[in-house]
């Protein structure tokens, strides 16, 4: 605590807390502007899906790969060759105690029909046993 002499030689004490109100104030914003932007950062890779009666959406936590109207492939984010995509799904299962391997396709629907099949040939000659594709579902009348 600090202690000076004021004019006419008494004690007396300053104030030394600090207001936390402000500091408060500006946390509780730049909370409520994460919880707003947050949603709309995890919009992912955008994709044209096909569409279907059925819907073919994974549960939470399965390895989705996704194939973009470029030929590109993204594996948990991260852009992949496909000579390469077999080693990475060996690597990204290794460790994991599942007692069967599923894995979701997320193609684009203006993707050629003979590359998805190459990177489902690459998924099998990784050892998936079951792969799913991601389909928009449509909309009924």
């Amino acid at each position: 605590m600090a202690v000076k002499l004021s004019s006419s030689n008494k004690l007396s004490s300053s104030l030394s807390e600090i207001n936390v109100t402000p500091l408060v104030d500006v946390m509780l914003v730049l909370l409520i502007i994460f919880m707003v932007t947050t949603p709309m950062m995890q919009s992912g890779i955008r994709v044209n899906l096909p569409s279907a009666e059925t819907p073919g959406n994974p549960r939470t936590g399965e390895l989705v790969i996704t194939v973009t109207k470029e030929r590109d492939i993204y594996v948990d984010g991260q852009i992949i060759n496909l000579f390469l995509l077999e080693t990475r799904i060996k690597n990204y299962f290794v460790g994991q105690d599942q007692k069967k391997k599923i894995v979701f396709i997320k193609a684009d629907k203006d993707v050629a029909y003979g590359y998805v099949i190459d990177v489902m040939d690459a998924l099998k000659k990784a050892g998936i046993e079951t792969v799913g594709m991601i389909v928009e579902q449509k909309k009924k009348k």
